[in-house]
């Protein structure tokens, strides 16, 4: 759908220049208290790669923790606040952060209810207000918590179109009072948009978030849009996800002209201790500076694939493999425990 926009402010793409990347760091009281140590290298590895290339931003009820992980780190380029919250995935809570034609950032807090409340949110809520209280933000806040949008469900070109799912922004327990039209243009009004892309298709077993568009498809540069494909007819995921590159392949620019589609290999099968698949899925990448942080699965044919073809989409990046075995058993991976904010929009 396209719409007439005016809006002078805009949702940059990820691959824009960047100022720092927010992360929740794992505690006790989180999911991962059974398996703690093991996150928690995991966060390590993410941070460390992170701050090659950024600022960081570190929240937890005690950043202890955290510092202890990170004290050969620069510590110039880490800020740590402490700060309460149910669990770790920054994407979903962080702020959203928009632009104006004049470089002015704005903090748009949208409202986080554990993915259609299946989860308790509350701590995780407040996050982004918390931060902007600290002094994080020197911009204009923006209250949005009367309209449920996790960082997860939308793709930004920086241009004026977004990709997202019909499973996920429909959801009843989101904004089950509104149309779809009507979040359509709610996202227009709040986050600059004119084109917005809707996909039907495509889900990940074990996936908590009604198809985040993030475990499925991401804008690229140059018009790209790239995407998990799945050739093996014997996987459960064959027939959803050959429907969702059917419509990829069928969605236009705002000037009418295809994308560049490229498709991503599935990760083979990994099961939980219940037997339950986890949604294992190379597309939950993070964009920095000058770098990609790829989840990788310890498969060595798929994991080395993914990384040639993620060098095709972005050759003028780093392309940097972060083992997120621990991060898929809670049903998530690398770009869910992050969240970036643009150049020169948070307090130096």
């Amino acid at each position: 759908m396209t719409n007439k926009n005016n809006c002078n402010y805009r949702l940059p793409a990820e691959w824009e220049a960047q100022e720092a990347v927010l992360l929740a760091w794992p505690h006790e009281l989180t999911d991962w208290s059974y398996m703690l140590d093991e996150v928690r290298a995991c966060y390590r590895d993410i941070a460390r790669a992170i701050v090659r290339f950024s600022r960081l931003i570190i929240v937890a009820p005690d950043c202890s923790a955290a510092r202890s992980a990170l004290h050969d780190v620069d510590n110039s380029l880490v800020t740590y606040y402490d700060i309460d919250t149910n669990d770790t995935w920054a994407r979903d809570f962080g702020a959203i952060t928009t632009i104006t034609s004049t470089g002015e950032a704005i903090v748009n807090d949208f409202k986080f209810n554990g993915w259609g409340l299946k989860f308790a949110s509350n701590l995780d809520n407040m996050v982004t207000r918390r931060l902007y209280e600290h002094g994080l933000w020197p911009g204009r806040y923006n209250n949005c918590l009367g309209f449920v949008l996790e960082g997860g469900s939308i793709e930004s070109d920086g241009k004026g179109t977004l990709l997202t799912t019909t499973e996920c922004l429909m959801s009843p327990n989101r904004n089950g009072d509104l149309s779809q039209r009507e979040i359509e243009r709610r996202l227009c009004d709040t986050l600059g948009a004119s084109h917005v892309l809707w996909l039907d298709h495509g889900a990940l077993e074990g996936d908590d978030t009604d198809s985040h568009i993030d475990t499925l498809a991401r804008l690229a540069p140059g018009d790209t849009i790239i995407y998990v494909g799945c050739d093996d007819e014997a996987d459960s995921h064959f027939d959803e996800l050959k429907a969702m590159e059917r419509q990829i392949l069928s969605l236009r620019r705002p000037d009418g002209m295809p994308y560049n589609c490229i498709a991503l290999p599935l990760p083979d099968a990994i099961y939980d201790e219940d037997g339950q698949r986890l949604p294992a899925t190379y597309a939950n990448f993070l964009i920095l500076n000058d770098a990609i942080l790829l989840p990788v699965y310890g498969q060595e044919r798929k994991d080395d694939l993914a990384k040639q073809i993620m060098k095709i989409a972005f050759p003028d990046h780093e392309i940097i493999g972060i083992d997120c075995n621990a991060l898929i058993r809670q049903h998530g991976s690398l770009h869910c425990v992050t969240m970036q904010f643009p150049k020169n929009s948070i307090t130096k």
